[in-house]
């Protein structure tokens, strides 16, 4: 028998890979998207009628005979946070469609998808969407070929200059394609077929050019038993109200009944159990909208909820398998993938929350790339053991990102709670408050340390030689503080007791000021003189600190330290570095 091909959607961000599938399930799951970029996969069967309902003049003109049930559309992440997501469409898919807005040509993550369905050997054309937003371009024909040619010149130019740049780079990644009116060989070339999700345009020739490569070139693969035991990818592990922790789970070959006992792939260990429910979407439903029917099995190819005990640690991504007859061969089958589930902790950081695995997995992949470190990385609502858990990290990382949770009703003193709904404006987010607190850091620890500055002891202002020694100083560069050790080549020989400007007592001078400063353990006309040139004292941690917080520094507290550090390393070559 033949099953239903599996057609994975890829490409880059806004794109338009949901609108183009909105636009064939006659549905708006785009519109209730946060931020309207897809999140998590999402999984669709458009039936055989639909196909025939939408590309009847395009079949009968082909002379095409529909011989698969229909085509399960899997929709995938655009960002380049949710590679791992996208593997698994991937390696699901037995045909793709890698959706390219035309007026922009391949992008980052297409190029990311590109190579991952190069890595699985996944067959692909390209839909490059947009064509509406040609300068010029009007719909005048439901036939996309006769559409083209009954535009105006600069217009049809303007659209082979777009599709042949297209060709160019992917040419340059070793594939071959055209226009898919101008393939001669499909096994050969990628078909190139310009569309427009907003219009209509060229949809149904993507829809049949999928359903007739389908039929023509995926032959054996498409074939099942129906007594063949049910293999399955876990998409999702979410929890519905009224069902508990349930598996989104998209069946690629045999057949799976209710009650069927089934072998999944656990955090720690394979998991047995019986399949209590079995939910399908509605046709034209994705597996995510939450509309459902209950049904006693599922064919080959679809997504179907199943509800059943004991599944709280199932892993998204994992492997699902029928059992026949040998339950440990099955589990041994699973034990082997259950090491490679992808989310790695580090001993220190912040703390990641999500609704699903297959969120985490995309949240802790983007903060790893982003150099932001996760000590814990678990599914669910925020807890108070969240927030004593991040409390007890450094500031920088006392901190929780939840998508798609809800904000705890408990004290989170201290913890900086971030949540939301669109995975990667959470990263930037986090970043933001990052730099802010570290600016926050590095201003209070600069006001620890000893300014740099460069004074002089100005002749004919010796109010007092000693006990303290009172002298007329001008600030030659930086800042004078009171309080800061004094040098004369390069060693410490008083310290600042006191600043007074106008009789007034302050407690720093700046460049330019001409202040009386009390002067501790010196004589002037013995250890200082009149017209002496002097140093803070600046020890070789705080030089370092300071050059770390350069930015914190006048020009002048900069010139004051260059040039202590000249002097200290007159003595120590080392010194500061």
């Amino acid at each position: 028998m033949i099953r239903t091909p599996i057609i994975a959607f890829l490409g880059h961000v806004d794109s338009g890979k949901t609108t183009l599938q909105d636009f064939i399930r006659k549905t708006a799951v785009v519109k209730s998207e946060p931020g309207q970029i897809t999140q998590s996969i999402g999984a669709s069967l458009v039936p055989a009628a639909t196909i025939h309902e939408l590309c009847s003049e395009l079949l009968q003109q082909l002379k095409i005979e529909l011989k698969i049930p229909g085509l399960l559309m899997i929709d995938t992440p655009g960002h380049a946070a949710f590679v791992s997501l996208r593997k698994r469409g991937g390696t699901l898919a037995d045909l793709a469609i890698l959706v390219v807005d035309v007026n922009a040509g391949l992008q980052a993550q297409t190029l990311e998808a590109i190579e991952i369905l190069k890595k699985f050997k996944t067959p692909f054309l390209v839909a490059a969407n947009k064509i509406d937003n040609i300068s010029g371009w009007r719909k005048l024909s439901n036939n996309l070929l006769e559409n083209i040619s009954q535009q105006r010149k600069e217009v049809q130019d303007k659209l082979d200059t777009l599709v042949y740049g297209i060709v160019t780079k992917l040419s340059e990644r070793g594939l071959n394609s055209d226009r898919y009116d101008r393939v001669d060989d499909y096994t050969k070339s990628i078909a190139v077929i310009p569309c427009s999700a907003k219009t209509g345009e060229g949809v149904p020739e993507l829809l049949v050019m999928t359903a007739g490569l389908s039929q023509k070139f995926l032959g054996r693969r498409l074939e099942y038993s129906e007594d063949a035991a049910a293999r399955g990818t876990i998409l999702e592990v979410k929890q519905e109200k009224g069902l508990g922790i349930t598996l989104d789970v998209i069946i690629y070959d045999g057949i799976l009944k209710k009650g069927d006992l089934i072998v999944i792939a656990g955090l720690h260990s394979p998991i047995a159990t019986k399949v209590k429910a079995l939910l399908e979407p509605k046709p034209l439903s994705e597996l995510k909208s939450g509309k459902f029917r209950q049904v006693s099995r599922a064919v080959a190819a679809t997504g179907v909820k199943i509800s059943a005990l004991g599944i709280d640690e199932a892993a998204a991504g994992m492997p699902l398998l029928g059992v026949k007859d040998n339950l440990e061969e099955a589990k041994k089958t699973v034990q082997k993938e259950i090491a490679d589930i992808s989310i790695k902790l580090d001993d220190t950081g912040i703390v990641a929350k999500a609704d699903t695995l297959g969120s985490l997995e995309a949240l802790t992949t983007l903060l790893k790339e982003g150099g932001i470190k996760v000590k814990k990385a678990t599914i669910g609502g925020i807890t108070s053991k969240d927030v004593s858990d991040a409390a007890a990290s450094e500031k920088l990382d006392a901190a929780i990102l939840g998508f798609n949770v809800s904000m705890p009703s408990i004290t989170t003193v201290g913890v900086q709670i971030i949540t939301g709904d669109i995975i990667y404006t959470l990263i930037e987010r986090l970043q933001e408050w990052q730099a802010k607190e570290r600016k926050k850091l590095e201003s209070r620890a600069i006001k620890k340390i000893t300014k740099p500055a460069k004074i002089m002891l100005m002749k004919g202002y010796v109010f007092r030689q000693s006990n303290p020694a009172i002298v007329g100083t001008e600030v030659l560069a930086g800042t004078l503080q009171a309080g800061a050790e004094i040098m004369k080549d390069g060693k410490a020989i008083t310290a600042v007791k006191q600043i007074q400007e106008e009789k007034e007592s302050i407690t720093e001078a700046r460049k330019g000021k001409q202040v009386a400063v009390e002067y501790e353990r010196v004589t002037i006309g013995r250890q200082l003189n009149e017209g002496d040139i002097l140093y803070t004292a600046v020890s070789d941690q705080d030089y370092r600190k300071m050059k770390e917080l350069k930015q914190y520094l006048t020009d002048d507290e900069k010139e004051a330290l260059r040039e202590i550090g000249a002097i200290m390393r007159k003595q120590n070559p080392l010194w500061g570095i």
